[in-house]
């Protein structure tokens, strides 16, 4: 049990620093090569935020434990929106931009919707895996259309710029290969938890893994906020919340095909699709209003978020 508790510390920590190095690596060695900026931020910087939950998606489903990666997927999306956004909201109340953020907002909607459909049937096949990629391919072009046409230059400060193409290939390679370490690490130990426990692989993916996944967007959204620009934290979560549903979820489908749990769906889907509605409505209701969403929203997400975890808890001991 400590061994497991440890590799999966050890995962997690791995994880969040190597993800770093190997978007940093892959954005600098990119503009070198001569890769615009704007499709820098497209693709590399853009998919490199999901990095960890993507490789444990895909180390989870190779080792057949692909409901690890369907309620980390789940997971990470409700501790971002309960956790990460409702902590940004109580440091700063949070400003909605009209032009932006409610498009996003749409996307996040739709994504949730989307990711429902794939999943009602209790089961996760390659062409709904496809169907969530697709719809992915579509997102990131939107992106790429909607950034050609602003005036403000895209994806600049994310881009560095003075690094050598040696320490950027180095940076690359070495944050691939520990993000791949990492995630194998991560992925045994929560397996070898919930098996000692006897707590379902899926619970354990929704919450202790969701939320380690989740630190960085945490650290990221209330230093935002704390800086004054609670909506780049808002712009975060909305686009982390995209890819999840879109690429992470989608992962253990294409590998191989999957069963879904009655529980996921009808405790993690469910909650998640609740928690995006609120979001989404809150979004749109005080952006048409003009008004900025306040610290009683960002109160109500984090208790929703502990509601949660108590949830998953109750279903823990239940087992």
């Amino acid at each position: 049990m400590l061994l497991d508790a440890t590799a999966l510390l050890a995962g997690l920590v791995g994880l969040i620093w190597s993800a770093d190095r190997f978007v940093a690596g892959a954005a600098a060695l990119a503009h070198n090569l001569g890769m615009s900026h704007l499709l820098i931020g497209v693709t590399i910087v853009s998919l490199g935020t999901s990095a960890p939950e993507i490789l444990v998606a895909v180390n989870a489903a190779l080792t057949g434990a692909s409901e690890l990666a369907l309620g980390n997927a789940l997971g990470s999306n409700i501790a971002n929106i309960g956790l990460v956004l409702g902590c940004t909201i109580l440091v700063a109340p949070l400003a909605i931009n009209r032009t932006v953020m409610l498009r996003e907002n749409n996307w996040m909607m739709a994504a949730t919707l989307l990711a429902g459909v794939a999943l009602f049937d209790l089961y996760l096949n390659r062409l709904e895996s496809a169907a969530l990629v697709f719809a992915l391919a579509i997102f990131l072009g939107w992106i790429y259309h909607r950034s050609r046409q602003a005036k403000a230059p895209a994806f600049e400060e994310e881009i560095p710029e003075t690094e050598t193409t040696g320490r950027a290939t180095l940076l690359f390679l070495g944050g691939l290969l520990l993000l791949i370490v990492s995630s194998r690490v991560l992925v045994r130990g929560a397996v070898g938890i919930a098996e000692t426990l006897g707590i379902p692989e899926l619970i354990i993916g929704a919450t202790i893994v969701a939320l380690g996944t989740s630190l960085p967007e945490l650290a990221a959204s209330v230093t935002s906020a704390l800086r004054h620009k609670p909506d780049i934290a808002l712009g975060n979560v909305l686009g982390s919340n995209i890819f999840n549903l879109l690429i992470v979820l989608a992962v253990p489908g294409l590998i191989h095909p999957t069963g879904v749990s009655a529980d996921l769906f009808a405790r993690d889907y469910r909650f998640a699709l609740g928690i995006t509605a609120l979001l989404f409505t809150l979004l749109w209701w005080q952006g048409w209003r003009g008004r900025p969403v306040n610290r009683f929203w960002g109160l109500a997400f984090v208790v929703l978020y502990a509601a949660y975890g108590l949830i998953n808890y109750q279903a823990a001991t239940a087992q």
